[in-house]
């Protein structure tokens, strides 16, 4: 088990910017991280296999639900304690802090805000303790950035649902003891359903030879004529727009947390940096070194800075989506950019399993996919700024 050296980078002390409880929050989280998951991540994703032992653990740092109401479990937290604990665990592993993010956005937020009084009671503490996982089913396998065009469907049968379809690439789907899913009815009309392990006709098989997110657990959700409670139905939200508002939690996490996997991967290389001698010399002595560097730690503070933002127009309520969907882009490409520039700073010892960077690298390739790809993110601003719609 290696010992993790991390210490944070802030070149324009935006932890000025950071109220008591948001240091608070995110140290806890960065202990946290330190002590748990750092030491046995690079074995585990050796392995591809999910470490599910850390589920208690982050429940206990507010992992799940932070922002959720403290009278259904959650942590009562504001936006930018999120974002900062999605950091922190991006820090460690991009694909722990999936398990997070889905089951805090994906799946308590929509339960949280669309669903009934009842399915909160119900629901929630369960999720928020880690005493059940959740998982939340909206790309098919023929339609990932088109969820529109969803064919999973289900009839109304008088006293229950008959769902039938599939979906994939699903976070935690293998471990779910609940998913929401979103599903067409008769009308065309899309509604998210909770469908719960052991009702017959579900299944969840797990999804194997995946060099990216390792350490994280995918799969299916596959629905064989599946009765579905009618209480099971989440009332106040339907349409397209319902998943897509869950999604734009979820970004924003993912916003906040690929900021962590830059901070990792710089870290790691200024340390090398200093203590790497060629030609006499270390060889953040030489010029091109510098550079790296340099570049890395500004793309950061440009990050930061744009995030916190972001989390102050969260916590107002006047984040748009298109805001999300920038700050999304931009922040996960700077991260994968900056691994792969940390990669080469390490030399040949920059793929080796000693150091974090090349398992950063590989969950990035798919964080820059999932959630809305780099393209559709940048078609999406377009649409804000002009008016005109490059999707039709």
């Amino acid at each position: 088990m290696k010992s993790d050296l991390f210490q944070a980078p802030d070149y324009y002390q935006v932890n000025d910017l950071l109220t008591d409880e948001h240091k608070l929050v995110r140290d806890t989280a960065r202990e946290w991280v330190k002590k748990n998951l750092s030491p046995i991540i690079e074995e585990y994703a050796q392995r591809a296999e999910f470490p599910k032992e850390l589920i208690m653990g982050l429940a206990e740092v507010g992992a799940f639900g932070s922002y959720i109401p403290e009278e259904y479990g959650g942590a009562g937290l504001d936006q930018i304690s999120y974002g900062l604990i999605m950091q922190e665990l991006e820090r460690g592993d991009s694909g722990i802090r999936s398990t997070a993010s889905v089951q805090s956005s994906l799946v308590m937020g929509p339960i949280y805000n669309y669903g009934t009084e009842a399915q909160r009671q119900k629901y929630l503490p369960k999720l928020a303790s880690g005493e059940w996982m959740g998982s939340f089913g909206l790309t098919e396998p023929n339609h990932g950035s088109n969820p529109g065009g969803m064919e999973t469907k289900f009839k109304d049968m008088g006293d229950h649902y008959l769902l039938n379809g599939a979906k994939m690439w699903i976070s935690n789907a293998p471990i779910c003891d609940v998913a929401v899913v979103w599903a067409k009815n008769e009308e065309g009309r899309i509604h998210g359903l909770l469908v719960e392990r052991g009702m017959e006709g579900f299944s969840t098989p797990e999804t194997h030879n995946k060099w990216s997110l390792r350490a994280s657990i995918t799969g299916e959700l596959i629905f064989d004529n599946v009765k579905v409670p009618k209480e099971n139905l989440l009332p106040n939200k339907s349409g397209l727009g319902a998943p897509l508002l869950c999604l734009d939690s979820a970004r924003y996490g993912i916003a906040w947390g690929a900021i962590g996997a830059a901070m990792d991967c710089y870290d790691t290389a200024l340390r090398y940096a200093k203590e790497r001698t060629q030609f006499g010399k270390p060889i953040g002595q030489f010029q091109l070194q510098q550079k790296k560097l340099a570049e890395m730690i500004t793309e950061i503070t440009k990050a930061q800075l744009l995030t916190w933002r972001l989390g102050v127009l969260k916590n107002e309520g006047r984040a748009t989506s298109a805001q999300i969907s920038m700050a999304k882009r931009n922040n996960v490409d700077m991260a994968l950019k900056i691994a792969r520039e940390a990669r080469q700073v390490l030399g040949a010892m920059g793929i080796s399993g000693e150091y974090s960077i090349m398992r950063h690298a590989m969950n990035l390739e798919s964080v820059i996919t999932y959630e809305g790809t780099h393209d559709v993110h940048l078609l999406i601003t377009g649409l804000d700024i002009t008016g005109l719609n490059a999707f039709k």
